[in-house]
């Protein structure tokens, strides 16, 4: 892949990266946005084995997913939302953000069901596809989702 197909494809998934990484992190818009540097660099730096066999926005999520993963200090799991809501309430540009709820509630799940329940609902991929950028099984994946909602359900009072 040359450098300007790369900045084409960059140019066209970058708004459903940020908010890919956006809701990973909980609405922190800081990690967010750094984590989104940092896999925009590995995605650079390894284009050269990027194949046209699948779609671009898969791969580059895939490396933004073990971007996240990796990063030890993003969206630590919280116990309850009021633990998340104490901490958030500390920074108070992020407190007024739209979907705080819902971010509050994401930030109590572990990584992995987060990672699933935000491909799955917030971007639109199926079981197999997030199967394929979490490196995991489709029935892992299927576990993550229900466990998620579960608690998603229990934490929202839905």
């Amino acid at each position: 892949m040359t450098r300007e197909e790369f900045i084409t494809h960059v140019e066209r998934e970058q708004e459903a990266l940020r908010g890919f990484l956006l809701a990973l992190c909980c609405g922190k818009k800081d990690d967010a946005d750094d984590l989104a540097q940092d896999a925009l660099v590995k995605a650079y730096l390894s284009s050269a084995g990027y194949q046209e066999k699948g779609k671009f926005r898969s791969w580059l999520f895939k490396i933004a997913h073990n971007t996240f993963l990796n990063h030890k200090a993003s969206c630590r799991t919280m116990a309850s939302i009021d633990e998340a809501r104490t901490l958030l309430s500390n920074t108070s540009a992020e407190s007024s953000f739209e979907h705080q709820d819902l971010y509050l509630a994401l930030r109590t799940l572990p990584p992995k069901e987060r990672s699933s329940i935000t491909l799955f609902y917030l971007n639109g991929y199926s079981v197999k596809e997030i199967a394929m950028i979490t490196d995991t099984s489709e029935d892992a994946v299927k576990k993550q989702l229900s466990r998620g909602r579960d608690k998603l359900k229990e934490r929202l009072k839905l």
